[in-house]
């Protein structure tokens, strides 16, 4: 896993919501954003903001349905949170890996997927820091480090 940008510090939860503004037209369909962080470190705050920027609908959290699906103009969107599962076959049983290919996936707690993680991934690590989170940018796919550099003007 490679460093894709420099890490950006989000001091607040509107800091969040710009950062997920400013993310949103960088992205496409077969898009995967793996969300890390521990519990309250801001996943669910960022995938329901960088989602908003796509489509008005109202965006609950996925912890208790496992996964919300939204019609965005040009792609479907998937949103998990992965959190209660307990072996990466139920990921598959979801519809996961299909939505991988087609939709713009973003993934709380990835690391239920196991080896099914996509290979093309961008993660982001959200990691607490101070008052607010940092967030780490990792792929192995290089292409990123030129999608990403957008940000560098935000």
């Amino acid at each position: 896993m490679n460093t894709v940008h420099a890490p950006i510090f989000l001091p607040d939860p509107e800091a969040t919501s710009a950062f997920a503004q400013a993310l949103a037209p960088l992205l496409r369909a077969g898009d995967c954003l793996l969300l890390e962080g521990q519990i309250g470190a801001g996943k669910t705050h960022f995938a329901r903001a960088l989602i908003q920027e796509f489509t008005p609908e109202d965006v609950p959290s996925p912890t208790f349905t496992l996964v919300q699906t939204y019609d965005a103009p040009e792609f479907e969107i998937w949103h998990a949170d992965l959190y209660r599962l307990s072996h990466p076959d139920e990921a598959i049983e979801l519809g996961l890996i299909e939505a991988f290919e087609t939709a713009l996936c973003l993934i709380e707690w990835p690391e239920k997927l196991g080896d099914d993680a996509p290979k093309q991934a961008l993660t982001l690590q959200l990691v607490p820091e101070s008052e607010g989170r940092r967030v780490e940018f990792l792929s192995p796919a290089p292409h990123w480090l030129q999608r990403l550099k957008a940000l560098d003007d935000v």
